[in-house]
C-alpha cells in the first residue's frame, strides 16, 4: 500500500505551489506538468519475437513480409497492422475533445494539441506549436504579464514568450471532462482551464456533437483588479502535409441567437478529400472579444504578441482572408479579456468545434453522413451553430456528467484509483477511430436474408433511428469493430449507450449470412480459403483504409471458418445485451441468427461429446497461442453459449428446441469437466503438451458472461460453483501474485510451477482488458479484493508508471516491451462496475436507458 501511494504521489512530486485550483475535483488522473516518467518502454515489432517462436512462425513471418512489402511500396497505403513500424512511445496524451463519431483532437496533459482523428479513424500523431493559449495579465493600463501557458521552447514563433514554468500547473482528467491549473510566478493569479466534450450517458444527440468547450476560471488574489485576457489561436489544419496544399482560408463571424451573442473565427481547411471547418469562438462579453483572423504560424509572429500586449486586444479586422498560396500556412487568433476585482472571480468561455459532415473512406467509393448532421445539416456550415448550441449547453452537460459520475466518486467503499480508472479509459469510446453515421435510405444491413426467411429486417428500427457506430480495434490495430475484441469492450456501450450496442449487433448479425467465396490467402496457415463463408461471424467490418461495412473482414491471419469463438461471442452478447436492454423485438430478430452460428458451430463435435474441438488457431482472442484439442477458453464459451442458447429458447422457442440444446449441454459440460479439470483449475487446453496444464487468466470467460447476465446458481451448471472459484483462486495466487511482485494484473499464461508461459509470443504478455474481465468474474464470484487488487494492478501499471494515459495499450510484458497503444478491449472496466452493481443490488439492472445501468 505503501508503495503504491508514492506511485500516486510521484505525478505530483515536481509540483511546488500551493494552488488547488477552481473547482478540481478530487478523484481523477493528475500529473504535475513538470513530471517526467523514468521508464521508457518499446513497442513489440517482428524484431522481438523469440528464436524458438520465430522458428514457428517463420512462414508467416515471410508471407507477411511480402504482403507488407505489398501494401506499402507497390499500393503506397499503410497497412491495417504494421509490426516494422509501431507507434514510438510519447508520454504526454491528455483527454481527447469532442463528442463521438465525429472525429476527436487530443490536447496533451503539457497542453499541446497532439492527436489528430478528423478523418476517419486515421490517426496523425503531430503536436501543432501555433494552437495555444496566452493570457495577458493588465493593471492600471499596463500590461505586466503574458506568458503563452506552454512548458515548450520550440524553435518557430520566437517571437512569444515560451518556457512557462510546469512545476507551477498541474493536470487532472475525469473524462469527458479535464482541468489544467496554472499557478502565474509572481502574480498571484491562477488559472483554472477546464474542458468539457459532450459524452453523456443514454444521450444519443448531444454526445455526437464534434465540438469541446473551454472554460478559464481566474482568480486574482492580489488587492488591487486586473484585466486579465486569454487568447486562442489555432492553425487551420492539423499538422498534416495537406496544411500546405494551399487554397485553406480564415473568416471571422458573429452570431446571435435566442439573446445569446458570440465571436470567432472559420477556418476553412479545403482539402480534395474530406474538407473541414475548424471554428474558435467565445461569447461576448460586453465588447471584449477581438480577433486577428490570419497570421503566419511559421516565422516569429512578434506582431500578434505585440497587438495583445498592447491593449490585451486583437485588431479585429473584418473580411475573409485570401485563400493561402502552395507551401503556405494560416492561422487564426481569437481574445477575450474580463475584469477581475482585487480577491475576486472571473471566467471566460471558448468553443473549439469542427464540421466535416460528408466523409469517406480510403476507398472514396460512397459518401457517409456523420450522426451530428442530423441536428445541425450537412452542407459544411455547421460550425457557428455548433459552437453557440455548445456555449449555451455545457451547463446543461456537466450537470448530467455530475449526475452520472457522483454516485460512484462518492461512493466510499469504492478505492480512488478505480474511479479515475473507469471514467478515463471510457476515452476510446470517442477517441478510438470512431464513426456514428446516419443509415443511408438505400441501405439494407440483412445481407440479403429477410426476416421472413430467417434473416433480418432491411433496416431495423435501432439503426434508423440511432444510426450506424464503429470503432476500431485499436488506433495502430486498425479494424472496425473487430468483435472477438468487442466482447470485452461492448460492455461500456451495454451499460452507457445501449442502442448504439444493439446497432453494432444488427450490423454484425447482417453480416454473418453473408458470404464472399473469393479465394485469398490467409497469412497464418499459407492457405487460401474463402474470404468469408455463411453463417460465421466476421472478425471486423473493414478498414478505414479501404471501405468498412460493404467489405468485411480485414484481417487476413485466419480464415472465417475457423474462428469459433466468434460465433459463441456473439451469441453470449445477444443475451447479455437483452437481459440489460429487454428488447423483445432485438432477441426474437436474433434468435435465428443465433441458431445458424450455432449449428455452424456444431460441426466441431468431432467426437460427439458435446464439446467443440479445436484445431490450430482456432481461439481467435489467443491467436498467437497454439491449441489443440478442446480447450478452456473456447470450451467454456461453448458451454455458456449452449446455456444461453437453452434460456433463450424457452423465451422464443419450442421445447423440442431447448430439449436439442440442453442436450448438448449436458453431454458437453461432462466432457469438460473430464477432460480439463485438474483438481484446482481448468487446464488450458487437452493436448497433453508441454503447456497443456498453463494457467490461462481468461479461462472463465464464458462463466463471466453467464453471471453479467444475471445466470444464478441454479441455472444451467455448466460451471460448478466451487471449480470456478477454485479457478479464480489458482489464478490469482499463481497469475496475479506470482507475476512481478502481484503489481502488474494478470499474466495470461503461467505455469504450475509459478514462472510465466512463453510457449508463444503472447503467453507471457498482461492484456489490460482481459484483467479487467478477470476482475468482474472475481467481483461477481465474491472475491472483490482480489478483483480489485488484480485491476489495480494493471491501473497503476498504464497510467502511473508508465505514462500511457488515454493510450492504454492491449498489452505489455513485465519489462521493456508494450504492444498496440490506444486499444479497444479496456473498455472491459465497465462490467466490473456491472458485477460491482450486482452484487450491491444481488441483481442485474432490468432496463437498458436507466441511470441505474450507468451507475
Amino acid at each position: 500500500c505503501i508503495e503504491r501511494k508514492k506511485s500516486t504521489a510521484d505525478l505530483m512530486s515536481a509540483y511546488v505551489s500551493k494552488e488547488a485550483g477552481f473547482g478540481v475535483p478530487k478523484e481523477g488522473w493528475r500529473i504535475c506538468l513538470a513530471h517526467v516518467f523514468k521508464e521508457k518502454r518499446k513497442p513489440f515489432q517482428a524484431k522481438d519475437v523469440s528464436l524458438s517462436n520465430m522458428w514457428e512462425h517463420i512462414g508467416l513471418g515471410i508471407r507477411y513480409l511480402r504482403w507488407w512489402y505489398k501494401k506499402t511500396q507497390v499500393e503506397k497505403k499503410a497497412p491495417f497492422i504494421d509490426m516494422f513500424h509501431a507507434l514510438p512511445l510519447r508520454q504526454i496524451y491528455g483527454a481527447p475533445l469532442g463528442g463521438i463519431g465525429g472525429g476527436t483532437i487530443t490536447r496533451g496533459w503539457r497542453g499541446e494539441f497532439c492527436r489528430w482523428q478528423l478523418n476517419p479513424g486515421m490517426y496523425h500523431y503531430k503536436t501543432v506549436m501555433a494552437d495555444q493559449f496566452t493570457v495577458c495579465l493588465r493593471r492600471g493600463g499596463q500590461t505586466v504579464y503574458q506568458q503563452v501557458l506552454s512548458v515548450e521552447h520550440p524553435s518557430t514563433l520566437q517571437g512569444w514568450n515560451w518556457g512557462y514554468c510546469g512545476e507551477y500547473a498541474f493536470y487532472h482528467a475525469l473524462y469527458p471532462r479535464a482541468w489544467t491549473v496554472y499557478h502565474l510566478p509572481g502574480q498571484n493569479v491562477t488559472l483554472t482551464c477546464r474542458q468539457i466534450s459532450p459524452v453523456i450517458p443514454h444521450d444519443y444527440k448531444d454526445s455526437s456533437l464534434p465540438v469541446a468547450v473551454f472554460i478559464w476560471d481566474i482568480e486574482n488574489k492580489n488587492d488591487y483588479a486586473l484585466e486579465v485576457s486569454i487568447m486562442f489561436t489555432m492553425v487551420n489544419g492539423s499538422g498534416h502535409k495537406d496544411d500546405s496544399t494551399g487554397g485553406h482560408w480564415n473568416e471571422p463571424f458573429h452570431l446571435e441567437k435566442e439573446g445569446k451573442a458570440l465571436s470567432g473565427v472559420l477556418l476553412h481547411h479545403c482539402t480534395a478529400v474530406n474538407p473541414y471547418t475548424l471554428c474558435i469562438s467565445a461569447r461576448e462579453q460586453v465588447g471584449k472579444v477581438s480577433h486577428q483572423t490570419a497570421f503566419s504560424p511559421s516565422g516569429t509572429c512578434s506582431g500578434l504578441w505585440s497587438d495583445l500586449m498592447t491593449d490585451g486586444r486583437l485588431d479585429s479586422p473584418s473580411g475573409s482572408s485570401p485563400p493561402t498560396q502552395k507551401g503556405e500556412k494560416v492561422a487564426a487568433a481569437l481574445a477575450v479579456g474580463c475584469s477581475v476585482p482585487a480577491h475576486g472571480h472571473n471566467d471566460v468561455e471558448f468553443c473549439l468545434a469542427w464540421d466535416m459532415p460528408l466523409i469517406t473512406f480510403g476507398s472514396r467509393e460512397r459518401k457517409h453522413v456523420r450522426r451530428y448532421t442530423r441536428y445541425f445539416g450537412s452542407k459544411g456550415e455547421a460550425s457557428p451553430s455548433l459552437s453557440h448550441y455548445a456555449l449555451t449547453h455545457y451547463k446543461e452537460w456537466e450537470r448530467r456528467i455530475e449526475e452520472w459520475q457522483s454516485p460512484i466518486l462518492q461512493d466510499s467503499s469504492l478505492p480512488s484509483w478505480y474511479k479515475s480508472a473507469l471514467f478515463n479509459e471510457l476515452y476510446f469510446v470517442a477517441d478510438g477511430g470512431t464513426v456514428w453515421t446516419e443509415l443511408a435510405e438505400d441501405a439494407d444491413v440483412s445481407g440479403g436474408v429477410r426476416s421472413e426467411d430467417g434473416g433480418l429486417p432491411a433496416q431495423p428500427d435501432v439503426i434508423k433511428e440511432y444510426g450506424r457506430f464503429a470503432y476500431l480495434e485499436g488506433q495502430e490495430y486498425r479494424m472496425y469493430n473487430t468483435y472477438d475484441v468487442h466482447f470485452y469492450a461492448s460492455f461500456a456501450l451495454i451499460m452507457l449507450w445501449p442502442k448504439l450496442a444493439l446497432s453494432v449487433q444488427y450490423d454484425i448479425a447482417g453480416s454473418v449470412v453473408q458470404q464472399d467465396l473469393t479465394e485469398r490467402l490467409h497469412l497464418m496457415s499459407g492457405m487460401y480459403s474463402p474470404v468469408k463463408t455463411k453463417n460465421v461471424v466476421p472478425h471486423d467490418i473493414g478498414d478505414p483504409d479501404d471501405e468498412p461495412w460493404h467489405r468485411l473482414n480485414a484481417y487476413l491471419i485466419h480464415d472465417t471458418a475457423g474462428w469459433k469463438d466468434l460465433n459463441l461471442k456473439f451469441v453470449l452478447q445477444v443475451y447479455r445485451d437483452f437481459h440489460i436492454t429487454q428488447d423483445n423485438q432485438y432477441l426474437k430478430d436474433m434468435w435465428p441468427i443465433c441458431q445458424a452460428v450455432m449449428e455452424s458451430e456444431i460441426k466441431f463435435d468431432l467426437d460427439g461429446d458435446g464439446l467443440i474441438e479445436n484445431s490450430g488457431y482456432a481461439d481467435q482472442t489467443y491467436d498467437g497461442w497454439t491449441v489443440t484439442g478442446p480447450s478452456a477458453y473456447c470450451g467454456g464459451l461453448w458451454l455458456a453459449s449452449l446455456c444461453v442458447m437453452c434460456k433463450m429458447a424457452r423465451l422464443v422457442d419450442t421445447e423440442k428446441t431447448y430439449q436439442h440444446y440442453k442436450d448438448i449441454l449436458d453431454r458437453g459440460s461432462a466432457a469438460f469437466d473430464k477432460l480439463l479439470w485438474n483438481g484446482k483449475y481448468y487446464n488450458y487446453d487437452s493436448s497433453g503438451k508441454y503447456h497443456s496444464n498453463s494457467v490461462m487468466s481468461d479461462q472463465c470467460a464464458g462463466h463471466w458472461f453467464l453471471k453479467a447476465s444475471a445466470f444464478g446458481d441454479e441455472d444451467y451448471q455448466a460451471f460448478p460453483k466451487e471449480k470456478i472459484q477454485s479457478s479464480l483462486k489458482s489464478i490469482f495466487d499463481l497469475n496475479v501474485m506470482a507475476f512481478a511482485g502481484g503489481q502488474m494484473g494478470a499474466v495470461n499464461g503461467m505455469r504450475p510451477e509459478g514462472v510465466p508461459d512463453r510457449s508463444s509470443v503472447q503467453s507471457d504478455e498482461v492484456w489490460i482488458g482481459v484483467v479487467y474481465g478477470l476482475a468482474a468474474t472475481m467481483i461477481h464470484e465474491g472475491m472483490r479484493e482480489e478483483g480489485m487488487h488484480t485491476a489495480e494492478g494493471c491501473y497503476r501499471t498504464v497510467w502511473e508508471r508508465l505514462g500511457m494515459a488515454f493510450q492504454t495499450p492491449e498489452a505489455y510484458c513485465e519489462k521493456n516491451i508494450y504492444r498496440s497503444l490506444a486499444y479497444m478491449r479496456p473498455l472491459s472496466i465497465w462490467a466490473m462496475q456491472l458485477a460491482l452493481n450486482m452484487t450491491q443490488k444481488d441483481q442485474a439492472p432490468t432496463t437498458g436507458d436507466s441511470d441505474e445501468v450507468g451507475t
